[in-house]
């Protein structure tokens, strides 16, 4: 069911990528040795690829040792469990969930008597990412942002499928896609943060909010529609996954699975470049009530989709922009850096199998001072493009790491793509990437760069179609997903080298392909299908994961995951969401007493309906799974648990 909402059953359609390009075994296999590839904590399984056709181990218990004096580790949930977990002396409590009304005029919510109009003033669902930007009163106001990923037709109403939905349905479906934006506040840091109605930063994004367009292929006649003959002017925004607040306090978001929401029928595709984008389905049936969604009628408006957009959540009457400058692509999300330099440097993922990783570095420079605000609001719209190539040193030093290039794709206001002009870089970035050889990678997701060490973290989240053996992705039928961290040479995040290195193989322990940078495997936690990555005011890596059902047989959750010192590689599951659910987000400061994470997609279990709901989250007395943000924090005194205990 999961599948085929979120991203219109990718895994199951042959990979888009169909380039020659070489895969990192091509390019490394002279320099692996098989002879010398095994390694401290047992690596035959990886480089033979034989773990991935076990089957899964046993859930684990929890780990031996507390989680760094900050927590003690859960144990693994079972994925039947319809509850949030939490560690001992922890608590947890919803912050706002689908349909909260987010104005004073807004109708509460009525799961059986929903509407478009009421929609856009209610909170979208199935939230991903979440960030939270403080607005002073000692740190117990703020405003929280998360996007709206995808909706899930079959437990938002009584319906089989798509073709059974009514216009008003489909309507509602679409006001529910976008991103929230709601002012919170909290008595002290040891209560909960609630939202406030009548937030004057409260405002919902959706399918029909406008959007201008920037960068070198605004206006471009492949971004032109009958409605739109500028090109520049795009209503709405699909399938927002990941994202990164920007240090001029904006928020970014990534559109990632649009292809699923255009009905390709009969529309021509000679260059390919709809099947290089996954368009090749019958769509959700949005071309029913709007002509821009069916492509054999609308050619360009896909094109204006699967890009970087960037929201000003200090301003609900700013109109969000589109980032054409970033390139096109299935975006996760997007997360900058300011380089020494004084050039805002952004890290990228093209989430589908045997696709890239990407970095765009902006023309000017970063000024500092609220004064130079809107001077950098406009940094992301020119700049510079790149794709990554990943090169193995082979294992014989024992380790999965190796040296990198940036390769040029649009420099200077050129591109360097051959028979390519900037324009159609930018619009059709996949294609272009092809001809000049990145390294096809197992699904980048979240790439986030640590401000505290100034690396760079990749989420691969799993690739079960990997054939071939290669050093950056080194287990074949990857399932179990791995984290790679990137260190720009000299610490210049403009320059177009790098170092790489694995810090995590995910799986269970007990797997013989895992790696947890050599911490000893009693101690950790089980994990798989690493999804988005966040750091701590302290620097620690945190991961929430996507997929553990059905790898582990675990529910997924969060963890702690050190990448230096004593610690490092001590793996710690902090929570596990309900039954069903995705966790996302996360946005985390333990100092704060604020770790706040999204159930995505509760009680999303083939089967369920709204007459068998398999999940109730947030236990509010709907009786039907409503996906949102809930907020874990130790309170000044102990609780209850709260929450169902269904499984």
């Amino acid at each position: 069911m999961t599948c085929k909402y979120r991203c219109g059953d990718a895994c199951f359609h042959e990979i888009p990528n169909t380039s020659d390009n070489p895969t990192f075994r091509e390019v490394v296999n002279a320099r692996v040795s098989r002879r010398n590839a095994l390694k401290a904590g047992g690596l035959s399984a990886a480089v033979l690829g034989l773990a991935s056709l076990g089957t899964a181990a046993p859930a684990a218990a929890a780990p031996k040792n507390p989680g760094g004096g900050l927590f003690t580790a859960i144990a693994p949930t079972p994925r039947t469990v319809d509850n949030v977990t939490v560690p001992g002396g922890f608590t947890w409590e919803p912050i706002i969930s689908w349909g909260d009304p987010i104005t004073t005029e807004a109708p509460e919510f009525d799961f059986w008597n929903q509407s478009a109009d009421a929609q856009q003033v209610q909170a979208g669902y199935n939230a991903d990412y979440v960030t939270l930007i403080r607005n002073g009163n000692g740190g117990n106001k703020a405003v929280l942002v998360f996007n709206n990923e995808y909706t899930n037709d079959e437990l938002m109403f009584e319906v089989g499928g798509s073709d059974e939905l009514t216009d008003e349905q489909l309507r509602i479906i679409m006001a529910a896609h976008g991103m929230t934006v709601v002012n919170v506040r909290r008595q002290n840091k040891h209560e909960a943060w609630e939202y406030v109605r009548s937030g004057a930063s409260n405002r919902r994004i959706h399918t029909w909010t406008p959007f201008t367009v920037d960068g070198p292929a605004a206006g471009h006649e492949a971004m032109r529609t009958s409605q739109d003959p500028t090109g520049a002017l795009v209503l709405g925004t699909l399938n927002n996954c990941a994202g990164g607040v920007t240090p001029w306090g904006t928020v970014l978001s990534g559109e990632e699975n649009f292809n699923q929401y255009f009905d390709t029928t009969g529309a021509p595709d000679p260059d390919q470049k709809l099947a290089r984008y996954g368009l090749t389905s019958g769509g959700r049936g949005w071309e029913r009530v709007e002509d821009r969604f069916h492509v054999a009628t609308e050619p360009h408006e896909v094109n204006r989709f699967g890009w970087i957009v960037e929201v000003d959540p200090s301003d609900p009457t700013s109109t969000p922009v589109k980032h054409t400058a970033l390139g096109r692509f299935k975006h996760e999300g997007a997360n900058v850096i300011i380089a020494d330099s004084g050039h805002v440097v952004a890290y990228m993922g093209d989430d589908e199998r045997h696709d890239y990783i990407y970095k765009f570095v902006s023309k000017n420079k970063h000024r500092k001072g609220n004064g130079h605000r809107e001077h950098n609001k406009a940094l992301l719209s020119e700049g510079d493009l790149y794709v990554a190539k990943f090169v193995g040193d082979g294992m014989e030093d024992g380790e999965w790491d190796g040296t990198g290039s940036w390769l040029p794709l649009v420099v200077d206001g050129t591109s360097h793509v051959p028979g390519w002009t900037v324009e159609e870089v930018l619009i059709w970035t996949r294609q272009a990437a092809d001809l000049v050889g990145p390294t096809k990678m197992d699904r980048p997701e979240d790439v986030e760069p640590n401000l505290t060490n100034g690396r760079i973290y990749a989420a691969l989240t799993n690739n079960s179609q990997r054939v071939d053996l290669d050093e950056a992705n080194p287990r074949l039928g990857n399932k179990h997903g791995h984290v790679i961290e990137m260190s720009e040479d000299g610490n210049d995040h403009t320059g177009l080298t790098f170092h790489w290195r694995i810090v995590l193989l995910a799986g269970d322990p007990s797997d013989p392909s895992a790696y947890f940078l050599g911490y000893d495997r009693e101690d950790v936690s089980p994990i798989s299908c690493p999804d988005n990555v966040a750091f701590d005011p302290q620097g620690n890596l945190w991961i929430s994961t996507d997929g553990q059902p059905g790898t582990l047989g675990n529910s997924d959750g969060l963890y702690l995951y050190p990448v230096r010192g004593r610690e490092a590689g001590h793996l710690q599951q902090f929570l596990s969401v309900p039954v069903g659910a995705e966790c996302c987000g996360p946005y985390i400061d333990l100092d704060d007493n604020t770790v706040l994470a999204a159930v995505q997609h509760p009680g999303e279990v083939s089967g369920a309906s709204p007459a068998n709901p398999v999940s109730t989250y947030p236990y509010s007395g709907h009786g039907q799974p409503r996906p949102g943000v809930f907020h874990a924090f130790r309170p000044r005194k102990p609780r209850p648990p709260r929450g169902g205990h269904r499984g």
